[in-house]
């Protein structure tokens, strides 16, 4: 075999390039994954080189032709060459290439098979030659890369095609040349219920993809912590009109983040079929938590949220609490993780509690007090039944709030203000309930003429706790919720509409019986107790699958 070699040149995505130098036969395999020449002691030429890597595209999907020309730009031929596609992460070989012209390329057996990289026929001086690449399933960002040789001991590494993004976004390469961070783990971005983002670094600054079920905008948030502010944020949105664009911005807290120029490279990816909105784009800028400073350094915290827009595309507050890595991330490490959606164990508790004790024994502990007077007289422990039951149940919710209140304040360790009017109303119905039964110990008389203020100041007390704490609930659901269908805080509304209509027919009952139906035999069931009985399984239906929700937050 002749033993001079030729400098194979090799087209790479998502990765270096490397030099290879080839026999005047290109049957080079053995250089595919370094791609340097395997003869002499010949370096790459350190000016830049005469030779460009041109693509017919700069995005595909699965089983895309891509056309990919290496060509001389200066009128400098070149006699060997090496071509490979390669993730943009990872660095692994990707695809197949069609031989166009046999007499000018062939295709080596590399990692990923036959014609898994191309290289030279001869060693004859060529200006240019021209290789199809075809995509293969669920590829990532691919940037094409060359090694020329423009004689024995003249060549150029590391000549990079720009980065093509995939059409279809997947998440078959996370873990292994994406770092990617969704919810659920390892969800598919096809999926409606899917809420997902890839990150890749490359030699252009970042490769970006985010897909989810929005109605209005995507963003991902890098920080230093896990509270809001001080975030560097991309933002995929749409306006009105469906039109989609990729914003950079800052975030200095519970305000409209600050719109920066968006340094983009190359082209931006979108789309919006189905509900689920979509956006690959590259960026140049370094990701930094400062609003001023380029750079501070590679591990963040990364937030992944959605919300609405208006109509010209600027983006209103997130619709769901933002999922947030349960540690910083290092942006240079291929992972794939699952997110600490917004809410710790505690947090999910303080819900729990909360929602047990105002949709369910408060509820329950008003009602009886209210419409049970006449249908639970027997004596129980000294007091008429509907009494004891009533304090019982008021006990375990004044209880229940109470320590529902503690979790929620060892949680945030202090006071969160990116949670809205929550704990406000949270913090008031707190006060009214512990405030409540202190007041009843303090009862007069039920014969003091003056026992009317306290049974009206008691039952308005206890109107208002029960507005504010529906209020209350309602806003934690949302904060809670991921999914985009927001469907707990719409059990609560199914709920709410469930009380009233209760409320409405035990109140009608007890305006239209007389103190004769009351003394009748003590063995029929009065009207009201059934009332009461079907209204409690329902709201253990509610309160049930509320609960599985919380959980499942």
């Amino acid at each position: 075999m002749n033993m001079k070699a030729h400098l194979v040149f090799v087209f790479c995505a998502g990765g270096y390039f490397a030099t290879v130098f080839g026999y005047p036969s290109g049957k080079v395999s053995d250089s595919c994954d370094a791609m340097l020449p395997m003869h002499g002691k010949s370096v790459p030429q350190t000016l830049a080189a005469p030779y460009n890597v041109i693509v017919s595209n700069n995005t595909f999907s699965p089983g895309d032709v891509i056309t990919v020309t290496l060509r001389s730009s200066s009128g400098n031929g070149f006699k060997g060459f090496l071509l490979e596609a390669r993730s943009a992460g990872g660095d692994r070989i990707t695809g197949a290439f069609t031989i166009t012209d046999s007499k000018m390329t062939q295709g080596l057996p590399c990692s990923t098979g036959a014609n898994s990289a191309v290289s030279h026929v001869n060693n004859n001086l060529k200006t240019s030659i021209t290789a199809k690449w075809v995509a293969p399933p669920g590829a990532g960002p691919v940037r094409f890369r060359a090694t020329v040789l423009q004689d024995y001991s003249t060549f150029w590494n590391q000549l990079e095609s720009e980065t093509l993004l995939a059409l279809q976004i997947s998440n078959s390469t996370c873990g292994s040349e994406k770092f990617c961070f969704s919810d659920p783990l390892d969800c598919s971005p096809v999926s409606s219920s899917c809420l997902f983002m890839s990150l890749v670094p490359s030699s252009e600054g970042f490769v970006f993809e985010m897909s989810g079920s929005s109605v209005g905008y995507l963003a991902i948030g890098f920080s230093d912590d896990q509270l809001m502010g001080n975030d560097h944020i991309y933002i995929c949105t749409k306006n009105s009109s469906d039109t989609i664009q990729v914003q950079e911005a800052f975030s200095t807290g519970r305000v409209a983040p600050i719109v920066k120029s968006t340094s983009t490279v190359g082209s931006i990816v979108t789309s919006y079929v189905d509900g689920i909105l979509k956006c690959s784009f590259i960026t140049r800028s370094a990701i930094s938590t400062q609003a001023r400073t380029s750079f501070t350094n590679s591990n963040y915290y990364i937030f992944l949220t959605r919300g609405s827009s208006q109509a010209a595309g600027s983006i209103l507050k997130h619709t769901q609490t933002p999922l947030i890595t349960s540690q910083k991330v290092d942006l240079s490490s291929f992972a794939a993780i699952s997110a600490q959606v917004g809410s710790s164990p505690l947090i999910r508790v303080h819900g729990a509690l909360m929602i047990i004790a105002w949709m369910t024994t408060g509820n329950i502990g008003m009602m009886v007090a209210r419409y049970m007077k006449k249908a639970a007289r027997k004596p129980f422990l000294g007091k008429d039944l509907w009494f004891q039951t009533h304090f019982f149940l008021m006990v375990l919710t004044v209880a229940a709030t109470i320590i529902a209140f503690i979790l929620a304040f060892v949680e945030v360790n202090g006071w969160s203000s990116d949670t809205g009017a929550h704990p406000i109303l949270g913090c008031i119905v707190m006060i009214l309930a512990f405030l409540q039964p202190i007041v009843a110990l303090f009862r007069p008389d039920p014969k003091s003429e003056r026992r009317f203020i306290f049974n009206w100041g008691h039952m308005i007390n206890a109107m208002v706790i029960k507005v504010l704490s529906v209020a209350a609930i309602f806003l934690g659901l949302q904060l809670l919720e991921t999914a985009a269908t927001q469907w707990m805080p719409k059990v609560m509304g199914g709920f709410f509409a469930w009380d009233i209509l209760f409320n409405i027919i035990l109140e009608l009952n007890g305006r239209l019986k007389t103190k004769d139906t009351y003394e009748g035999v003590n063995n029929k069931m009065q009207s009201e107790t059934v009332a009461l009985f079907i209204y409690i399984g329902g709201n253990l239906a509610f309160l049930i699958s509320l609960l599985v929700g919380i959980d499942r937050s």
